[in-house]
């Protein structure tokens, strides 16, 4: 039997015994992802939004328009995007890749994240996740944004590099601060590039599973550029929308 064959009948084989499930509300599915329902349930951010971090807009406000937030304080970083809006039917799949090694929802991310960050991935150089702590990464076993990053790369033909930024202090979880203002100051200088060679000039795509008010990819933006960075482009899973927020 040719290595091929023998290829397809194991899949077949597999998806006899496992038929694949909505990463969602589990159930079976034709392949994987989620299903029709889970999936009309989704927002996904591609309509009108700031040239620069991504946020929504209520209408077209053409192509380079940015947001308030962004020209009052322009980011760190050149451009960010995001799959889809972090709410109560987007957010147990990506918790679930998180914290519940579910590693198995890596490629069918990998791909939405190819489909919707398509322009960023043709002009950057590296791919590179937004490092965890080695503590951190300790305790979890994996990053759950290296992972992703992999898949992405790999997809894409570009040059995973996983080791060019680091996480040089523990903080505390951005999840338990309560404010934007404390988000900021918990990783304000938590991230460092070892070596600058390497990112000298380069056009970094920067992965991460979820921005919430874009502080840490600030942060990880901010020490791509002072190492010589040229670009830091920014691609994420999904993107906290609050409705006060979607504004010119």
């Amino acid at each position: 039997m040719g290595t091929s064959l023998a290829s397809n009948v194991t899949s077949a084989a597999i998806g006899l015994l496992f038929p694949p499930l909505c990463v969602a509300c589990r159930e079976p599915v034709g392949e994987a992802g989620f299903c029709a329902a889970c999936w009309r349930d989704l927002t996904f951010l591609d309509g009108p939004a700031c040239a620069c971090c991504g946020m929504p807009f209520p209408a077209e406000a053409g192509p380079e328009t940015r947001c308030a937030a962004c020209l009052a304080e322009p980011p760190s970083f050149d451009r960010a995007r995001a799959v889809f809006s972090y709410d109560d039917n987007s957010k147990g799949p990506i918790l679930a890749l998180k914290h519940a090694d579910r590693l198995d929802l890596v490629p069918g991310f990998a791909r939405w994240l190819e489909r919707t960050g398509a322009a960023m991935i043709a002009e950057c150089d590296l791919v590179a996740p937004v490092p965890l702590h080695p503590w951190r990464l300790w305790r979890r076993r994996y990053n759950q944004a290296a992972e992703l990053a992999r898949a992405l790369s790999r997809r894409g033909g570009k040059v995973y590099a996983p080791d060019i930024l680091v996480r040089r202090r523990a903080t505390p979880s951005q999840g338990a601060m309560v404010s934007a203002a404390a988000r900021r100051r918990n990783v304000a200088g938590a991230f460092e590039v070892p070596e600058s060679e390497p990112v000298k000039q380069k056009s970094v795509l920067l992965i991460d599973d979820v921005m919430t008010t874009g502080a840490t990819v600030r942060e990880a933006a901010k020490a791509l550029k002072k190492a010589g960075a040229a670009k830091v482009l920014v691609l994420a899973l999904a993107f906290v929308v609050r409705a006060q927020e979607m504004h010119i």
